[in-house]
């Protein structure tokens, strides 16, 4: 039976220490290195390069981390018990380069919480269960464990609960992708002002799957590059410079 939330909080995290690798060596990293005299957001979960982990919980930690720290959160740290090795991939494929991954592989920190499962019955053996929490001084504040049910739910330890809880008036930017063409002066100036705003996007350039067609489809236009920002097309390098200086001028 995992434990109630309510009865961590107020407790310490345990003290163990993480077998990491950085610059092919082997790194010993203690729970007083992660946690002492800080603000931590921790999260932790079943597997590295499991759907759910993949797809959502570890990008949007990511995506958000600028929020977090601009809301006094100095560090976050995802947590699994997976080896050194996965884990420092994982980071590299997800281009999480906001988190800190924390290699539990002996699962020692995970059953230091009360929150090893046994997942053998899909090949997993022991494992996380999945959680968040904050953590100060190395003091946990606040703890949000998914219900004990079956499957691998998903409900309650995201990013964006977690913020909410730091702080619930905390600005989240809005998602923005710009369809762009490599070598387009155009396309250099829209990024140059999104990234002048502040504004974190994603960028799709033309391949296998993205053509002239794929931009008409999405954007009704085939000139590049078109910014979508919060799902509304807002248009070409000129229609992103007025639609800045319309929200300046509001």
């Amino acid at each position: 039976m995992l434990p109630n939330a309510k009865s961590l909080e107020g407790k310490p995290v345990p003290h163990v220490t993480f077998k990491t690798r950085a610059y092919d060596q082997w790194l010993d990293v203690t729970t007083d290195k992660v946690f002492k005299g800080k603000t931590v957001v921790v999260f932790s979960l079943p597997g590295a390069y499991t759907p759910t982990c993949s797809s959502a919980h570890l990008p949007r930690y990511n995506e958000l981390a600028p929020v977090f720290r601009a809301n006094g959160v100095e560090e976050i740290v995802c947590l699994s018990v997976n080896d050194a090795f996965v884990m420092n991939q994982w980071k590299q494929d997800q281009q999480a380069e906001n988190i800190t991954l924390l290699p539990d592989g002996n699962g020692e920190f995970s059953a230091g919480m009360g929150l090893l499962v046994d997942k053998s019955s899909i090949g997993f053996g022991k494992r996380s269960w999945r959680y968040s929490m904050l953590v100060k001084n190395g003091v946990i504040e606040k703890m949000f464990i998914e219900p004990e049910k079956e499957g691998d739910p998903f409900e309650v330890s995201d990013a964006d609960t977690m913020l909410k809880y730091v702080n619930p008036k905390a600005i989240v930017p809005e998602p923005v992708v710009i369809f762009a063409k490599p070598g387009c002066p155009h396309c250099a100036r829209a990024k140059a002002l999104l990234d002048s705003e502040g504004y974190h996007y994603s960028e799709i350039i033309p391949g296998k799957n993205v053509t002239a067609s794929t931009l008409r489809a999405v954007s009704g236009s085939s000139t590049w590059p078109q910014v979508f920002i919060g799902g509304r097309l807002i248009g070409s390098a000129d229609d992103l410079e007025a639609f800045f200086k319309s929200r300046k001028a509001a």
